[in-house]
Parts: C-alpha cells; structure tokens; sequence
C-alpha cells in the first residue's frame, strides 16, 4: 500500500479548509452522478485527518470530538458527502480509540491507520432486522485463532471504497440477537458481493450500497468489549454530535447563500429594506439554536467521558437522542427558510443561491438513525427516567 502524500501543515481547521476547497470543486459532480468524492477523500489522507483522534503515543493527534465536529461542519459547508464519509470514519475510529486501547492487535491497527491513512468502513445494519443496529442475525465463528463472518448487510458505508470494515454480529451461533462483538476486517481480509445499488435522494457520494460480507481474520480483531457497550459509550455520542457537525455545516452554508441574496438584493434598493430581512434574522436564530445544541451535547459528552456511570446512564443516552432528533429536524427548518429568502433563485439549480442540493442532503438526516426509532427508545427510558431540567447539568 502507498503511503499517502504528507501535506499537513498548519491547523487541524487550516487543514480542513483545504480539504473542504478540493470537495467543493467536485461537490456537484460527485451529486450528480452518485459518485464517491475520491478527490476530497485523498485530499483528508493528504492532510492527515483520518488519524487526529488517535493518541499521541500511537502516533495520531488526539484530537477531541469537538474539534472534530468542527472539521465536519466546515467539510459539510463545501460538499455533505465528503463530510459524512468524514463523520462516519471518526465514528468508528472511535471505537477503535475508546475501546481498542488494551488490545495489541487493535492498537498496532490504530498505528497503521496513521502510517497509511486508511479509511473506515461501517456494517451494523443487516437484512431481517429493520435497521435496528443492536440486533444482529448473522454470527461470528471462531474457530481456533481464526474467526469467520457472513453478513447480508443492506447498507455498508462506502463499502467498496473502505481500506478496512469493522462489522457487528452476534457473539457465537448460540447468542442473543442483542449479544454483539464487533470485528474489524482489512480490505484483503473480506469479499464483498453487491446486493442493493445506492441511488438516493441526497448524501449520493456516500456511495453505502448492500453488500453481502464474506470474512475470515485473526480472532484477535474481534474487539475485547461487548458492542453494547461500544454503542452506549463512544457510537452514541460520536455519532450524533459528528453528524449533527455535518448537518450544521449544511445549514451554514445554506445561510450563507440566503444572506448573500439579501446583501444583493439590497444594494440594488439602497434605502429599503429588502422582503427577505426579516426572514433571515429569523433564520440566523434557529441557526443559532442549532450551534447551542451541538455545543452543550459536545460539553456533556466531555464531562460524561470522565465517569463510565455516567457515561452508560440513561440520562445520558436521552440527552445524545435528544441533540440528534433536534439537530435532524431544524436542519429542514432552516433550508426551508434559505429558500424561501432566496425564491427562485435558490429553487433553480446552477445559481450561486441554489440549495437543491443541501435540502435533498438534509433529508438524509431524520432517516439515520430513523428519528421514529429513536424517539421509541428514549419514551421507553423516560418511563424510568425523570427528565433533567436544570441549566447547569
């Protein structure tokens, strides 16, 4: 394998601007034609961004989910495909990071995964279970040193694409459909057979097509922890925080157009206030609202990583549902409101006001995880949870 390109220079923010210039470069290729954004992906190996949450002591950045998030929104504001793979890549890096450390194996991982910017792939969804991601059918079987997996995952994140895959199942062919392990699997370790296509609305250069998952590793890739314990204290959070970044950077950008129409339309009127104003002032508030709830769920996050109590608890797992469901829904509310600032203008594609693209990207949002699915799961913990109501947490 080619070892990328060292281009990293300057801040983790310096590095995500240039990364975010090449996405947007081919942001409405990559739509158009539902494909992947090689070119923003080679721009993040480039500057070294698949590694900055890996510890300093294996070779990485240590760089926090807040900062991280951070590079998503601003990756998000050029093209929200190239921002999700991003996303999605930290997210199970997290893994990784959070629950790897103890391993040998998945600690000489983490330190490849710096040396070669490789890139992860995520299979928790799977034929037969409704996108319910703590239910498993398939089972890992291990057998000697050796594990083997067949998985009919419907959907694998940019699976073709990934260097490496890390793959939920079941524990054994006896266990529980909700006692699951998670395994990474290297690219020469697996074969994959496409079963669905990815045509979509929006998040098209996310290229997550099905696939049918062949593998056979060395046992000691399966990770030491239970997944539910991976997904209650690392995917939770990280996903939702990273991918509300996501959303966030969508909706700036969204904004950013829709205040450039009323600058222009006010220069051509000077004296006047122009029809958009006030929708916008009313569009910077909700955009404020959703910094505020990507902020706090960031700060709770880095209090609740200092106690795994709380880290597990159910009020935690309420308020990181909570940040996703607020996130997923205002993001529409505020490209609706671009849209209506922006008229026509922003309707028609082509336009330095078009926000085609960003609405039929935000739809995304509401469906992973489905906001239905969620909201069952946190009524059934408030049923046992009072709600937190105080300012300081």
């Amino acid at each position: 394998m080619n070892i990328p390109v060292n281009l990293a220079t300057g801040s983790l923010t310096d590095r995500a601007q240039r990364v975010a210039s090449v996405a947007k470069a081919y942001a409405d290729c990559v739509d158009d034609k539902g494909r992947f954004p090689d070119e923003a992906v080679d721009a993040m190996k480039a500057e070294r961004l698949l590694s900055i949450q890996i510890p300093a002591d294996l070779g990485g950045e240590g760089a926090s989910t807040g900062e991280i998030a951070e590079l998503c929104s601003i990756i998000a504001q050029a093209c929200a495909s190239s921002a999700m793979i991003f996303a999605m890549h930290h997210i199970k890096l997290s893994s990784l990071v959070e629950h790897g450390n103890n391993s040998d194996w998945h600690c000489d991982f983490m330190r490849s995964i710096v040396a070669n910017q490789l890139l992860l792939g995520s299979a928790t969804t799977e034929g037969g279970i409704g996108g319910n991601l703590r239910n498993s059918i398939c089972a890992v079987e291990i057998e000697g040193d050796i594990c083997r997996l067949t998985k009919d995952a419907t959907v694998i994140s940019y699976g073709a694409k990934a260097d490496a895959i890390l793959i939920t199942s079941r524990a054994h062919k006896d266990a529980a459909s909700t006692d699951q392990v998670m395994t990474a699997f290297l690219r020469d370790q697996y074969t994959l057979e496409k079963t669905h296509d990815w045509d979509t609305l929006g998040m098209r250069g996310t290229c997550s097509e099905g696939f049918l998952f062949k593998g056979e590793a060395p046992a000691a890739q399966i990770f030491p922890k239970a997944f539910a314990e991976i997904a209650a204290q690392s995917m939770l959070a990280n996903s939702h925080i990273l991918w509300s970044g996501v959303w966030y950077g969508i909706a700036v950008d969204a904004v950013a157009r829709a205040q450039a129409f009323v600058r222009a339309a006010a220069r051509k009127s000077p004296g006047q206030v122009p029809p958009g104003a006030i929708r916008l002032a009313e569009v910077s508030n909700l955009l404020q609202m959703m910094k505020s709830n990507v902020v706090a769920a960031i700060k709770a996050y880095d209090e609740a990583r200092r106690d795994e109590d709380k880290l597990s608890s159910v009020a935690f797992a309420v308020a990181m549902n909570n940040v996703k469901i607020a996130s997923s829904e205002t993001i529409l509310t505020i490209i609706n409101h671009a849209m209506l600032i922006c008229g026509i203008m922003g309707y028609k594609n082509g336009t330095p006001f078009s926000l085609g693209r960003h609405l039929r990207d935000a739809h995304s949002a509401q469906l992973m995880i489905s906001n239905d699915r969620i909201l069952g799961n946190t009524s059934n913990m408030l049923l046992i949870h009072k709600q937190d109501t105080s300012l300081l947490g």
